[in-house]
């Protein structure tokens, strides 16, 4: 007879947990075709769902509705700039607190694929890599470079051990875990990367985890690599039977796998909302299961590029993603069940029991003003307080990077050395403004430069004028040619033939001021109200109702940036569109107490600076402004698998 648990030695009850874990197993059976979860049969019907695009406290709702919807897996990425801002420091707290959704998956009873990167797309900011990389400005990203390698690895060693506690054989709740994303995609094809990247994952997390590649067709052959199981990405205008023929010849055994199955697509700035059919998602679905498929639809639920992270694309010219990351997603970008969510959930009780009961219904929405807006003042105006340590000076304009400026904006600021009467062209080589530069003479804008459409205009102004250029970066490419994808100024400005010089750079830190607005009240005096060009609003108000999820709607304004009581909403473009409302969860509001918006607008402000809290989210709208070349010819339609990446 077995003594009593309590006269065993205290290290042997610490192992008896370990030793109960070990009964646990999630394998490949290559004989039969099938996944193995604790020796019995079984496949995964996974959805995709971003801890950083959603709000700490809504983590479980969400998980909650994707267990409901039948799902019994979330597959969801860790992007290394949300953790490790600047090297060797890391922040796993709150909205980066990893371990507590791992946990809030386990109550919602749902297994994890796990997709750690390096490099993760995801229409993120630079993909998830740090833009601190990039201070070495000759570093090749994504490729057995050293300095890359040394970055990569000193990342991982921080970030594995701390999952390897859940891994499935170890008691928790991860199944796989996914090597890069997406690599074949990528221009380096180099397997020595991959290879180091695949003994680096095993070292860490050992030998019994299922390590895995995802790929969509054309990226197999540079993706894929023995030793990882190879599964492949498509969406539901794809031809599924050639598309899992050809995963075959270089998977011949084991499970069919399409690890991202497209229910929707994402948006750009300047091009219609994306949808996607309810009847052809769920009817492509329904063809995988028949074939004993493990899927995993991306995304389940999108979220919200909040703050400064949406990444951007560059496919002919440089394609910025919206704030919204709905991406028509079976739970919306507010976590409302959508009926798609239903036509999946159909589908998926044709072949596994789903949780009795309804789904929560959707939250409540509120409608509060229009409400109006008063000047604060112009953005220079509050130069000392955006950059309090002073200019850094060069006598050519440096790169965000190379001032350790990651987001947001930066101003660079020049004199006129001599006046010039006619209206002369000042004009950037190369294609060197990334992304978006607001060009004032004397605190007036005189025109906006953009990357790829618009490099040059006129100016006049008399000797020793300022010459204030504001840079905004727009987000770093997350996929594409996916090069390095430097920020600012990156060529020097010339006005006719002479080279401008003598620069000072002004890091601005905009998110500590709005945060910290004090000074906003001690400048509000009077003041004529600039005509055009970058400035602060504001306004204060009280919800005396009941709180509720809600839509920021701001008809006439034109592109900027948005913070409601301290917290940095996202970019809004209302003259470019599509997206014309922001989502804002009731979280961020003060019930029967004052309130605090806050705007940055970049150009032109409505004749009456009025904004509105709607109920519902407005995606989609006619776009009002003049490149129409921009637009391509099938605005939603389908997009081909070699532009997918995610």
């Amino acid at each position: 007879m077995p003594p009593d648990l309590p006269s065993l030695p205290l290290k042997l009850v610490m192992l008896l947990p370990l030793a109960q874990a070990e009964t646990r197993s999630f394998v490949v059976d290559r004989q039969h075709d099938r996944f193995l979860l604790n020796g019995a049969p079984f496949r995964y019907i996974s959805g995709s769902l971003h801890y950083f695009r959603v709000p700490p406290v809504l983590w479980a709702d969400r998980l909650l509705k994707m267990q409901m919807s039948g799902l019994n897996a979330v597959q969801f990425y860790v992007p290394w700039n949300y953790h490790e801002p600047e090297p060797g420091v890391y922040n796993f707290n709150g909205s980066r607190d990893l371990i507590a959704f791992l946990n809030e998956a386990a109550r919602a009873n749902l297994l994890v694929i796990l997709r750690p990167g390096p490099y993760i797309c995801a229409e993120w900011e630079m993909g998830g890599l740090p833009s601190w990389l990039l201070r070495k400005p000759n570093i090749h990203l994504r490729s057995s470079d050293p300095d890359f390698l040394a970055a990569v690895d000193s990342w991982f060693q921080v970030l594995l051990p701390k999952i390897y506690p859940f891994l499935y054989h170890n008691g928790g709740n991860i199944i796989s875990i996914q090597v890069e994303n997406e690599y074949g995609s990528y221009k380096a094809c180099d397997f020595k990367y991959m290879r180091h990247l695949a003994g680096l994952f095993r070292s860490l997390l050992g030998d019994e985890i299922l390590l895995f590649t995802t790929d969509g067709p054309q990226g197999l052959r540079c993706g894929s690599l023995p030793g990882l199981y190879t599964t492949i990405d498509f969406g539901p205008a794809d031809n599924m039977t050639k598309l899992f023929a050809l995963l075959r010849s270089y998977e011949p055994h084991g499970p069919l796998v399409n690890s991202e199955y497209y229910t929707g697509w994402l948006d750009y700035w300047g091009q219609n909302h994306s949808t996607r059919s309810s009847t052809s998602i769920a009817q492509g679905l329904e063809k995988m299961l028949e074939l004993g498929a493990s899927v995993n639809m991306y995304m389940f639920h999108g979220g919200t590029n909040f703050g400064y992270w949406n990444g951007a694309d560059e496919k002919g010219h440089f394609l910025p993603i919206t704030t919204s990351y709905d991406y028509d997603a079976p739970i919306s970008e507010a976590g409302d069940p959508t009926p798609k969510l239903f036509a999946l959930r159909n589908v998926i009780s044709k072949f596994q029991e789903i949780p009795l009961g309804p789904l929560p219904p959707p939250s409540p929405k509120m409608k509060l003003g229009p409400l109006t807006l008063s000047l604060d003042g112009n953005l220079l105006s509050f130069l000392d307080f955006l950059c309090p340590h002073g200019p850094i000076r060069s006598v050519l304009p440096l790169t965000f990077e190379a001032v350790k400026q990651d987001h947001g904006f930066m101003l660079y600021r020049t004199y006129l050395t001599h006046t010039i009467f006619k209206p002369t062209l000042f004009w950037v080589p190369n294609n060197g403004i990334h992304d978006r530069a607001y060009v004032m003479v004397d605190g007036e804008l005189m025109g906006v430069l953009e990357r790829n459409l618009k490099n040059e205009l006129y100016l006049t102004g008399k000797a020793g004028a300022k010459l204030d250029i504001l840079l905004e970066n727009m987000g770093r490419l997350s996929f594409g040619s996916n090069h390095s994808d430097f920020k600012g100024l990156l060529e020097p400005p010339l006005l006719g033939q002479t080279i401008l010089t003598e620069w000072m750079m002004f890091p601005l830190k905009v998110d500590k001021l709005v945060r910290w607005w004090f000074p906003l009240q001690l400048m509000k005096r009077a003041q004529p109200p600039p005509a055009s060009g970058p400035a602060f609003y504001s306004t204060t108000f009280t919800v005396l109702g009941k709180l509720g999820d809600t839509f920021l709607y701001l008809p006439g304004w034109t592109k900027g940036q948005v913070w409601i009581n301290g917290f940095n909403l996202g970019r809004y473009w209302t003259n470019r569109g599509p997206q014309q409302t922001l989502y804002v969860p009731r979280l961020l509001l003060f019930g029967r107490s004052v309130n605090k918006i806050t705007l940055l607008e970049l150009e032109n402000v409505p004749q009456e600076p009025q904004i509105q809290f709607l109920d519902t989210h407005i995606l989609n709208s006619t776009l009002h402004w003049g490149y129409a070349y921009f637009l391509p010819e099938t605005q939603g339609s389908y997009e081909p698998m070699e532009l997918s990446g995610h």
